[in-house]
């Protein structure tokens, strides 16, 4: 270790926020840079602990204790090679990753954790200033052909795994542009999409081909059938997502002006990315009394947009209790904490509410929601409604952030009849692959509604398993072809 006794000597510092009255104006990203000298002594903090649980806590496995060593020492483009070595996107994992690995890190146990999520997004941004991150096309040509369905983080990282092993490789996209969730999912001022477009000239130079406003499975004529893609392709991904929204079926809900939380927050990235919106189906939160039923992560995306769109009050609520300031008891060490958590947006303003079950909606003449009806609860696991808890809310602007139900079934799922585990995913056995020979699927479509972090790693093992199905394939081809000249 370069100072085996940082720990004791730095304090954990974390990057600050921009001035409120600043950010809520703009879309940039809120946290400003820590100076470099700032980073290695939190490089340094990181304990010659033995056994880094913080390797168990990333879904990733990244190699943690080697690359803040390397920062400490300054050795940035070294840091980089081994952040790569397990990480894909680490400019997309160091900005929205609620970072596992903070909570399983060792020093964590009586002290605040190393500064992990930060020195990631640091290296990566530095790297690609210096230019360090360069495209690495493969050495040689298999001659296999891979397509990929669907272009957020599992597809690409499995993209970039095939190429670089000398597969030719096609990714699909319904969309206009590539990246899913993350370039239409999450806000600007989380990430601000032109990094995240660097990272696609690295993939395009390596050689990986993007096809987008194509609907695999889909219906019209921008549609192509599974069929026709595993006729064209030895082996096929399907990482489409788990894209159905976990609906609320109440008294209302049919009223205008109430919408899936991912709706709202697609239109406001493609405002941002500059496209022009039919004006009759805008979602927008100026001048309206905005609810968001929902507590997670996207309920604070929708937050923090709400703000910058100029809403006029802003509710978020939340069904269960409010969790403690500090780790709860139930959640020990090394596990994933159960405690309150403070975004950016939830600094910005609004009213942030617990204990709080929806009841139903009502409306004007017109159709448009108007008021939130509702009721306070006791606490869980039952959840039962408090006497005289009732309330209820203007409302003009209702989003709708409870989550994922899981993939969409009409489509490739359909089309090839593809067997689902009990919760309505896709199954696979240990290769990844699905009931389907030659069909493989990763990330959200087979895992369920999980973090960014998750579908890296799930398309890298993905890609694995591809490449280790199209070697045994390619020699059962040969050894046929030999059985067939004798």
């Amino acid at each position: 270790m370069a100072n085996p006794t940082g720990f004791m000597e730095f304090p954990r510092e974390l990057p600050e926020r921009r001035p409120i009255a600043e950010r809520i104006n703009d879309w940039f990203e809120i946290y400003r840079d820590l100076p470099d000298e700032k980073l290695q002594q939190q490089g340094e903090r990181c304990m010659d602990c033995g056994v880094p649980f913080c390797h168990t806590g990333c879904p990733l496995n990244n190699l943690i204790p080697d690359w803040n060593e390397l920062v400490s020492e300054d050795r940035w483009e070294e840091a980089i090679r081994q952040l790569h070595a397990t990480n894909n996107f680490p400019e997309v994992t160091g900005r929205v990753c609620p970072a596992p690995c903070e909570s399983a890190c060792v020093l964590g146990i009586n002290q605040p954790p190393v500064t992990i999520k930060q020195i990631e997004k640091a290296i990566s941004d530095r790297a690609f200033d210096e230019g360090w991150i360069t495209p690495e096309p493969p050495a040689f040509e298999t001659g296999k052909r891979v397509a990929i369905v669907g272009s957020g983080p599992a597809g690409l990282a499995a993209a970039q795994q095939l190429r670089r092993a000398g597969h030719s490789v096609t990714v699909y996209e319904k969309a206009d542009r590539i990246g899913g969730l993350l370039i239409y999912g999450i806000p600007h001022f989380k990430m601000e999409k032109d990094l995240f477009e660097r990272r696609l000239d690295q993939l395009r130079t390596e050689g990986v081909l993007f096809v987008t406003g194509v609907h695999v499975g889909g219906e019209g004529v921008d549609a192509i059938s599974v069929e026709e893609l595993r006729r064209n392709a030895d082996a096929v991904l399907l990482a489409c997502g788990a894209e159905q929204p976990r609906a609320l079926r109440l008294p209302g809900s049919d009223l205008r002006g109430i919408h899936f939380a991912m709706d709202y927050l697609i239109q406001a990235n493609r405002r941002r990315l500059g496209d022009q919106l039919d004006p009759d189906l805008d979602i927008l939160a100026n001048g309206k009394h905005v609810i968001i039923i929902g507590g997670g992560d996207t309920g604070a995306d929708c937050l923090g947009t709400s703000h910058r769109q100029g809403a006029k009050s802003v509710r978020q609520f939340q069904i269960h209790a409010m969790p403690p300031e500090t780790r709860a008891e139930s959640t020990p060490w090394p596990l994933w904490p159960l405690q309150l958590r403070i975004e950016g947006a939830h600094e910005e303003g609004g009213i942030r509410e617990w204990s709080v079950r929806t009841t139903g909606f009502s409306g004007d003449s017109e159709g448009n929601v108007r008021k939130l009806h509702g009721v306070r609860l006791g606490p869980g696991p039952d959840f039962t409604a408090i006497e005289g808890g009732e309330f209820t809310l203007d409302a003009d602007l209702v989003l709708i952030a409870i989550g994922f139900a899981g993939p969409v079934h009409a489509g490739p799922i359909e089309q090839l009849s593809l067997v689902l585990d009990q919760r309505g995913i896709v199954a696979t056995d240990d290769s990844y692959m699905t009931s389907a020979d030659g069909v493989f699927a990763a990330g959200d479509m087979r895992r369920g509604q999980s973090l960014v972090v998750w579908a890296i790693a799930e398309g890298r093992k993905a890609a694995a398993a591809i490449d280790s199905y199209l070697a045994h394939t390619g020699a059962m081809e040969r050894v046929a072809g030999m059985v067939a000249a004798m």
